[in-house]
């Protein structure tokens, strides 16, 4: 039990705080509503629940943050974020053309897997945790895997749903176009600072 308080507390401010997957979803929470993201947040988490077991059992090496790969991840993470704030900002001003900017399952796994960040944070969560917890070695990449995936789906949901709250405010066809190019300056932002961080 202490295990999983530790665990909870080294990963609160990870996975609730500002951060691309969570911009990610309010934006596309804001623009289209929270049933709107649910395929793009059961991709992003099923892309980490298996990239963190994949880590976690040892299987995919850590990513060398100077290395050319890294390097790769994170170029085109960035440019990715960049074409989803692009996408977002010429998304349809009418319910008519909500479709045109709405994200997939395929849009939320690649989120997780152009973000080297996140390979950063499961990397150092196993150096934290990985040799407490359970005695069986499976047992516990499962447990932190599954807690660690848990927790942002729940992050990611509560963002998605603030943004939903204050799409509502902007129900209007021009209120929903400065949403979008509000959000797609955000997630532009994100992009950049994925690039530059």
């Amino acid at each position: 039990m202490l295990f999983l308080f530790a665990l909870l507390a080294f990963l609160f401010p990870l996975a609730y705080s500002p951060g691309p997957g969570n911009m990610f979803f309010a934006a596309y929470g804001a623009r289209f509503g929270v049933a709107a993201t649910l395929w793009a947040n059961a991709g992003y988490h099923f892309a980490t629940l298996l990239v963190t077991i994949l880590i976690g059992a040892g299987l995919v090496s850590a990513i060398d943050p100077a290395g050319p790969l890294f390097l790769a991840l994170k170029t085109a993470g960035s440019l990715y974020v960049l074409w989803l704030a692009w996408k977002m900002a010429c998304a349809g001003k009418t319910n008519a053309r909500i479709h045109d900017g709405k994200a997939g399952f395929a849009d939320g796994a690649c989120l997780l897997v152009l973000n080297p960040k996140a390979y950063v944070i499961i990397v150092l969560m196993f150096s934290q945790f990985g040799a407490t917890g359970p005695a069986d070695m499976v047992a516990r990449v499962a447990l932190i895997s599954l807690v660690f995936t848990l927790n942002n789906l729940l992050a990611f949901s509560l963002w998605t749903v603030a943004g939903n709250a204050l799409g509502r405010l902007f129900h209007s066809d021009e209120g929903a176009r400065r949403l979008n190019l509000g959000f797609a300056a955000i997630l532009a932002c994100v992009g950049i600072w994925m690039l530059l961080g």
